[in-house]
């Protein structure tokens, strides 16, 4: 049974209202947002968002959003959630700043350079986690809370058991989206749209390749297995509010303004219902129901993972197109929340005596300020009339309010020229918005002289990384290659090939007691090639007895070190002290210096990302210690990592036949066929219940191994997938003579480059 300090937390935790959060891709969509009920909006500018064909907004109409949403107490976000290149980031200092000083509420961040900088230059602005950091566990949120963020947007994929853990676990906002599209990916691992067209959805250009068709494994008929339907929580709203989720987040920063005025006023409209009176038999209408499914939304609708692992249930196997939108309804919702009349009712009074300074009191609710003008005159010929008091006084412009009721107290020989009448309007709808910005506790006047965080000398930016001297030749290290494998063949194959210096081995192996054995007498007797634990791609709180077989199996001889592929394992190292060398593949995202420097913390050695180009590669290690990165030159690229299995949308899942385990020897891979014809190999890891789609071509970066050597880069990795130990051999000998003399054949016909030459924009 929990202290009662932890359930007065749990009781604070349910008691708290749940922020409504609406997506705006344009101002008019913000306006539509706020005025249909949104506690807060997210929203992106030119640069540096997921979404890099909305409209998106100015640097003006962000500080103009900032202060009318604070003016009616709501509350606004900058979507900086994109990775950022190096010749890039010191940009991002004076893309901010003006947005910080008009009061930016918090910034959503994916790329971890980018997290640690805005901490250090920006220390009044929450950083949010964006759900393209892959957060999926207890391990992640305690891991970033420590880190100093104020809130995470976990992996859509978590149920909402999973959630309610994290939340009551670890002292972090939640939040999570109960509308929209979903990605079939963990968002975050995908680079399908990249690899295929070079199009990056880490850099917000996604083509959406998943919703086209695909045939899976032998069948013959085409479908849309990669297209789940849209998400639609209202039903689940008294389970997600008990949970205690933070934010509730409406997707669509792509869609209409009437979308994000439609959706909002309906879940505002229930969420409201609900804390009315939390007993109540919570109920939806059916026509709410229909107004949403005709909203922009797929033709079919699921509530997402909170309470299912995934399946054909959720995906729109038949058509993944929208439905038509209903203009009679999107011209209701145009005319109530975007072409109405929203501003605040306020009551006024004018004191105008000859001799004193003019008064003018503006009351709103219970705010009240009083503006003082210029001195009232002794009229020479035409003096003031109430009339005309009230005509320029009442004159709200292109302020947020509207003059309902105004008093005059007027000198009958008074007279005030028509400016200064206009000047001590202004000063005083100026002075109310202040009282009313403060009032609700989002004022933050104190930022405008910002330009540095105290201590910090004249000119420093950590946007900008020091310059780094490049490394002596005493420095550098002759090149070695390693190996990743996922079968035994593969494994035997690489320690045969005396070549393989370092060999990175999945738990799946570890689970075949003879091959435990036999790894274990090698390592103590020091044969064959160093061994690394590879990590699997996604941890989840259900881990937790494999982390703790894991751990074990670590603290013996077999394993020198670790390869980490997500932030759980990060913490669970740090959790266990491990003392071994740690790892981190290309996955944990390292696009520049500040992020290098940041993972420099967790690990001695980096794989560097799939999506630089050459140029860029040498922009980010220009500089650090040659042993500090390594690139993978050989391999099936890992195009999307997805909880929703293709085995179980297929019907071939073996864990849901009696007694029926799939195991590698199973057949673990699947293949699926776009309408080209290209095949993309696609394994089942059954362990942890996720798949891994890979690219229909191995990448081979073979012809540039010198090149890259003369960056600095020495050791290369071989990833073999699908290939036969047989064909494994081939190819690290192949690699093997390249490294050597520059020559040789490579075995396989076909292959690609990736965006080693042309990166993405």
């Amino acid at each position: 049974m929990g202290s009662a300090a932890d359930l007065g937390r749990d009781m604070d935790i349910r008691m708290k209202k749940a922020e409504l959060l609406a997506p705006a891709g344009s101002y008019e969509s913000f306006l539509g947002a706020i005025h249909a009920g949104a506690d807060a909006v997210y929203l992106g500018g030119k640069r540096f968002g997921a979404r890099a064909y909305a409209d998106n907004f100015t640097e003006e109409e962000i500080c103009r959003a900032v202060r009318y949403a604070h003016i009616y107490n709501k509350r606004v976000y900058l979507t900086l959630n994109t990775l950022v290149k190096e010749r890039e980031f010191g940009e991002i200092y004076d893309y901010l700043l003006p947005l910080y000083q008009a009061g930016l509420d918090g910034v959503i961040i994916q790329d971890l350079g980018v997290f640690r900088a805005v901490g250090e230059q920006f220390p009044g602005l929450e950083r949010h986690i964006s759900t393209q950091m892959t957060v999926t566990g207890i391990g992640g949120a305690s891991y970033l809370k420590n880190l100093g963020a104020s809130r995470i947007v976990p992996a859509r994929e978590l149920s909402l058991d999973e959630i309610r853990e994290i939340r009551e676990q670890v002292d972090i906002e939640i939040e999570t989206f109960i509308h929209g599209a979903i990605c079939y990916c963990y968002s975050g691992q995908c680079l399908f749209s990249s690899l295929i067209g070079g199009r990056s959805g880490n850099r917000g250009r996604c083509a959406q390749p998943c919703r086209l068709p695909y045939k899976i494994g032998k069948n013959t008929k085409e479908g849309y297995p990669l297209s789940l339907k849209d998400m639609c929580t209202l039903e689940l709203l008294p389970a997600l509010i008990e949970a205690g989720i933070d934010s509730f987040k409406i997707e669509g920063r792509m869609k209409s303004p009437e979308y994000a005025a439609g959706v909002t006023a309906v879940y505002r409209k229930y969420l409201d219902r609900y804390y009315s009176n939390p007993k109540e038999e919570y109920r939806v209408e059916e026509n709410d129901m229909e107004l949403l499914r005709s909203l922009y939304m797929r033709s079919e609708i699921s509530q997402g993972y909170y309470y299912r692992r995934g399946g054909r249930e959720m995906v729109t196997l038949e058509s993944p197109g929208y439905t038509g939108r209903d203009t009679e309804l999107t011209a209701r919702i145009r005319a109530k929340y975007l072409d109405g009349d929203f501003r605040l009712p306020i009551h006024g009074r004018a004191i105008l005596e000859t001799g004193k300074r003019a008064v003018f009191i503006l009351k709103c609710g219970e705010s009240r300020v009083t503006a003082e003008g210029g001195l009232v005159q002794q009229a020479e010929r035409q003096p003031l009339s109430e009339e005309n008091v009230i005509r320029q006084l009442t004159r709200s412009g292109n302020t947020p309010f509207i003059l309902k009721n105004m008093e005059v107290e007027l000198s009958p020989d008074a007279f005030l020229p028509v400016r200064q009448l206009n000047e001590l309007r202004r000063t005083a709808c100026d002075m109310l918005e202040e009282t009313l910005i403060k009032t609700h506790g989002l004022a933050h006047s104190g930022r405008a002289g910002e330009r540095a965080v105290p201590g910090m000398a004249v000119g420093e930016n950590a946007f900008r990384s020091a310059d780094r001297k490049k490394d002596s030749p005493a420095e550098k290290k002759q090149s070695e290659l390693h190996a990743s494998v996922l079968t035994r063949e593969q494994y035997q194959a690489a320690v045969r090939e005396k070549a393989v210096k370092r060999i990175y081995v999945p738990p799946e192996l570890c689970l075949d007691a003879d091959w435990l054995e036999k790894a274990r007498g090698e390592a103590e007797r020091k044969e064959g090639p160093v061994r690394f634990l590879a990590m699997p791609s996604i941890i989840r709180n259900r881990d937790r007895a494999f982390l703790g077989r894991m751990g074990r199996l670590l603290e013996g001889p077999v394993f020198s070190g670790v390869l980490v592929r997500c932030l759980e394992e990060l913490q669970w190292l740090k959790e266990i002290d491990y003392g071994g060398k740690v790892v981190t593949d290309a996955n944990l995202y390292i696009w520049n210096r500040r992020a290098a420097e940041f993972l420099a913390e967790a690990g001695e050695e980096h794989y560097l990302p799939y999506e630089l180009n050459v140029h860029e590669l040498g922009e980010l290690i220009e500089g650090f210690p040659a042993e500090m990165f390594s690139l993978t030159v050989y391999g099936r690229l890992p195009m999307m990592v997805t909880a929703n299995c293709l085995a179980r949308t297929d019907g071939s899942c073996l864990r849901q036949k009696p007694g029926r385990m799939r195991r590698q020897e199973d057949g673990g891979v699947l293949m699926l066929t776009d309408r080209y014809q290209k095949v993309f190999p696609v394994y089942l890891n059954c362990t942890h219940c996720y798949n891994v789609i890979y690219n229909s071509l191995p990448l081979s970066l073979h012809g540039n191994l010198e090149k890259m050597a003369g960056m600095g880069i020495r050791t290369f990795r071989l990833d073999f997938t699908t290939e036969t130990g047989g064909a494994a051999a081939e190819i690290i000998r192949f690699f093997q003579d390249m490294l050597t003399s520059g020559k040789g054949k490579l075995p396989c016909r076909d292959y690609t480059k990736a965006h080693f030459k042309r990166g993405v924009e």
